[in-house]
């Protein structure tokens, strides 16, 4: 008998299909805290920048991507992944570009090298991020070396708990959810550092309401939190 609820109960739990939420990314939806305000000045400060090429360093869920993408829109530039034959060369002589993810994807050292070079002979900008200070990543081209220590590096700390609460609130604000600020609290308080925690946390618990047909509550909360962390551990 226990085994049929306990079937039932799962079955009715099925998460439903994953609903794409519009979530607000542009500038004036930047929520922004001490953590964030140097890389926001210089993405604002475009194209005044002291360096043609700009590094945003910061752990993963930081804020990263969402201020690289305000500059990309900001300054029309174009993605690129230096690699052999990649065009990145002539894109960088075009415009300014943005590469990603620098330390995680890899890259052609020859190929960024003439990047940086051609983005200094025009005039243009390039704007990296990397999880790592340029100085960490596994270059052995002295040139290239040379030319990221040239490179204007702004580090992203840990999101605060005052972030991380208008994340929160924003996010379910994307959803058109309200939820109390003393839930916000509980949640903030309980949770990893970072941005896409609470991307995560916010996603799984207005699903979990939707398939249960219940509100979000301090309980639900506290389930997803332990998922979360039980996941964590296990890893």
């Amino acid at each position: 008998m226990n085994e049929t609820t306990e079937w039932e109960r799962q079955r009715q739990e099925q998460l439903p299909l994953a609903f794409q939420h519009d979530s607000a990314s542009g500038r004036e939806d930047l929520l922004v805290s001490g953590p964030l305000n140097a890389a926001v000045a210089i993405v604002d400060d475009w194209p005044a920048w002291p360096a043609p090429v700009v590094v945003l360093a910061g752990p993963v869920g930081s804020g990263k991507s969402h201020l690289a993408n305000i500059w990309k829109e900001k300054a029309g530039a174009a993605d690129i992944h230096p690699l052999a034959g990649s065009g990145a060369v002539e894109l960088a002589a075009a415009g300014p570009v943005l590469f990603e993810d620098a330390d995680r994807r890899g890259f052609s050292e020859t190929e960024l090298f003439h990047v940086i070079n051609s983005v200094r002979e025009n005039g243009h900008s390039l704007l990296m991020t990397s999880r790592l200070w340029p100085v960490s990543w596994s270059v052995t081209l002295p040139d290239l070396r040379s030319r990221l220590k040239a490179a204007t590096v702004v580090e992203i700390g840990e999101p605060d708990e005052e972030l991380l609460a208008q994340v929160i609130v924003k996010l379910f604000a994307d959803r058109q959810l309200n939820i109390d600020d003393k839930l916000v609290g509980y949640i903030v308080n309980r949770m990893e550092r970072s941005l896409g925690a609470a991307q995560t946390i916010v996603d799984r618990l207005d699903r979990l309401a939707l398939a249960r047909g219940t509100r979000i509550t301090r309980p639900l909360a506290a389930e997803v939190l332990n998922d979360l962390g039980n996941a964590s551990a296990d890893d």
